[in-house]
């Protein structure tokens, strides 16, 4: 077996490197991966790499020869959805929109999009369980964090998830989140436009997003209030023009009402403390707008409703949905 170099797609951008590795070559040890690394057998677009270096869509991977290694799906990633029936069968029970080429998920709080050291259940791993009829399993494009519910659009072929994926990265989706923020914003409509970086300004010190005016990338968020209970709490409507990590949860606590349950980046500030009213991020992606990976001229436009405890905190705090959203029924 020759050197080859690989290229990455676009629905792997963002992955660690150790991660593609595990996806593409899944018989090759991490132990192995590791020597290949540090002897430099292993390089990203010419230079030596890291394990937990993230990759971007275009780069070139060289891939020394590992003998009869063969290139696939990992294996958990295969056998996921079978070793847990009652996981897979939620997902397929999450499905809000199916074609040929798009999947469109209503994602529960608290599953996890991709697996880590901790994460035994997630996304990713269930993905066989949404084949149907098609060729090879549906790939993620765009990602929710793990407590943020909400829809997660998959594509069906490779050549549909770099289409979708294109998508999202040029920013010719429309997105809307609907979160219940505590307190009440004092101007009801505006943008937040303050840009983020990594930084400790998290609760306890922990790793997290931090507004950061001379160093941050850019990051805009158009934000409108639609009803409010006193001045306890609010329920808005959070439009990202840019897609920064916690982005949403970041600028809702910089405007001073941090979304409710969102003690990382509200502490105490984050929680309200009622009958009715759970300790869990109440954060949906609830519509999405984007172009249908393989119709001219057709966009796709999707709904997804919010989960139950976002609902009961919504009749708890006497709050009222937007007026043109669907209801469960329909």
């Amino acid at each position: 077996m020759a050197v080859a170099m690989v290229t990455v797609n676009e629905d792997e951008a963002g992955l660690r490197l150790d991660r593609w590795f595990r996806r593409r070559y899944p018989a090759l040890s991490h132990g192995r991966l590791e020597k290949l690394l540090r002897t430099g057998q292993v390089r990203v677009d010419g230079k030596r790499a890291q394990a937990g270096e993230r990759l971007s869509a275009g780069q070139q991977v060289r891939i020394p020869p590992l003998g009869s290694q063969p290139a696939g799906p990992a294996p958990s990633a295969t056998s996921a959805a079978a070793a847990d029936p009652r996981a897979a069968a939620a997902l397929m029970a999450s499905i809000v929109y199916r074609d040929q080429h798009v999947i469109a998920l209503n994602k529960e709080p608290g599953l996890a999009v991709q697996g880590g050291s901790r994460t035994q259940i997630h996304v990713d791993g269930l993905l066989d369980a949404l084949r149907f009829d098609a060729g090879e399993r549906p790939r993620l494009v765009h990602r929710l964090d793990k407590d943020t519910s909400g829809l997660l659009v998959l594509g069906r072929s490779a050549a549909a998830a770099a289409r979708l994926a294109a998508a999202f990265r040029e920013r010719t989706t429309l997105k809307e989140y609907w979160a219940v923020v505590v307190g009440v914003p004092r101007v009801a409509r505006g943008t937040i436009d303050l840009p983020l970086a990594k930084g400790t300004g998290g609760t306890f010190g922990r790793e997290s997003m931090v507004v950061d005016e001379a160093g941050g990338d850019h990051a805009v968020t158009d934000y409108e209030t639609i009803d409010v209970a006193g001045k306890k709490a609010a329920l808005l409507v959070l439009r990202p023009l840019t897609g920064r990590t916690h982005q949403l949860r970041v600028h809702c606590a910089a405007l001073g009402t941090p979304i409710l349950g969102d003690v990382k980046y509200g502490a105490d500030r984050a929680v309200i403390d009622a009958p009715g009213i759970v300790r869990r991020l109440h954060l949906h992606a609830a519509r999405l707008e984007l172009p249908h990976p393989a119709k001219d001229a057709h966009r796709l436009r999707l709904f997804a409703p919010p989960p139950p405890h976002f609902e009961a905190t919504v009749a708890t705090l006497g709050l009222e949905m937007p007026r043109d959203a669907p209801s469960r029924s329909r």
